[in-house]
């Protein structure tokens, strides 16, 4: 019995390894979207803006954490961030 469970859940993963491997590219594409949606709702609604930020810097105790906190959600051409992923995250 255990060895038709085995056979039956290799089959299973062998069967949907198209699926599984089509799913992180969906989520890919859907991160990027809810990310710009994000991100323009931050840049052109202050109310949104003023409490995410309350959210993400408010327990912040070091003055100068806290500034870049704030510092970090301005929005504009110079604080546009890069769809490129950081050094750290590259691959090589």
């Amino acid at each position: 019995m255990p060895r038709l469970f085995w056979s039956c859940l290799a089959a299973s993963l062998i069967a949907a390894g198209p699926a599984l491997a089509a799913a992180p590219s969906e989520s890919a594409e859907q991160n990027v979207r809810e990310s710009a949606q994000y991100e323009r709702l931050l840049c052109t609604n202050p109310s949104f803006r003023a409490k995410r930020i309350a959210q993400e810097c408010g327990p912040l105790t070091d003055r100068q954490m806290h500034d870049n906190c704030v510092a970090s959600f301005q929005c504009g051409a110079s604080q546009r961030r890069s769809n490129q992923a950081p050094p750290s995250e590259t691959i090589r």
